[in-house]
């Protein structure tokens, strides 16, 4: 699995012009399977993210996690993250996984995320979305499973 996070002010997900998805402080999560990632993989990655230290304290040293500061997740969905650029000018995607094997991944991974306490908000799987980011930092990381 491969996450881009971002630490945010403030993340929406529109989806046909209705707001599906909405939170305040936390982080904006664009989320990839792969064909070899699994539940263990979502997992890892769903205790990683919770309890990364990237959030100020009161000497605005990154010393707090998402918990310590009661953020919010947005999580979406993102095929993209697996596009294989190095041919040609159009992206393949053949390293994404199937739309069903991914999103049983994707929600395994965001009701681990839920399991642990944080509030998470999606976006539609498979859907066209649109993404509204206010990144705070800015703070982006890009972390995978393997």
């Amino acid at each position: 699995m491969k996450v881009v996070l971002q630490r945010v002010k403030k993340g929406s997900v529109k989806v046909e012009g209705n707001v599906v998805g909405k939170i305040a402080r936390g982080f904006v999560l664009l989320v990839g399977v792969t064909h070899e990632d699994s539940e263990s993989d979502a997992k890892y990655l769903a205790e990683k993210i919770v309890h990364l230290r990237v959030f100020e304290d009161e000497q605005e040293k990154m010393n707090l996690s998402l918990q310590d500061v009661g953020g919010e997740i947005l999580s979406v969905s993102q095929f993209t993250l697996y596009g294989d650029y190095r041919k040609g000018r159009r992206p393949n995607f053949m390293a994404a996984a199937k739309p069903d094997y991914a999103e049983k991944v994707y929600n395994y991974f965001n009701s681990c995320l839920r399991e642990l306490g944080v509030n998470v908000e999606t976006g539609i799987f498979g859907a066209m979305m649109d993404v509204e980011i206010h990144n705070d930092g800015p703070v982006t990381l890009i972390l995978e499973s393997k």
